[in-house]
């Protein structure tokens, strides 16, 4: 197997393993984050009724302008700090942390952390 299609599949399978438990509620929607190797985004999303709630990412307008690459972990980190601006203004306080197959590390850490700053709890 190639190298890449090898990296696919483990990732494939780390997110099947994490989405087996986390599901978001209405009560505690689930904060999913996505990163690719330029940009990094995330959705807080209800699962039982099927709906994104909101969703953010370094290409939106609210940050696309701030950072020259957005694939770093300023960037991740001003992401998690808008986001938790944005959950608390429509009265979301507590989330689910779905990495979506990512190590929680670097990146997806710094917007949780952020996130958590902002006031998020999970």
């Amino acid at each position: 197997m190639r190298v890449e299609l090898i990296k696919r599949v483990r990732q494939a399978r780390r997110k099947k393993r994490v989405r087996k438990i986390v599901s978001g509620t209405p009560d505690t929607p689930r904060l999913a984050v996505s990163r690719s190797h330029r940009n990094i985004s995330a959705q807080i999303i209800d699962d039982l009724s099927g709906r994104t709630l909101f969703g953010l990412s370094t290409r939106g307008k609210e940050l696309r302008g701030e950072f020259p690459y957005a694939g770093n972990i300023k960037a991740a980190a001003a992401l998690g700090k808008t986001l938790g601006e944005k959950a608390a203004a429509l009265g979301i306080t507590k989330v689910c942390f779905d990495r979506g197959g990512c190590k929680y590390h670097g990146r997806v850490k710094a917007l949780a952390d952020a996130a958590r700053e902002a006031g998020l709890k999970f």
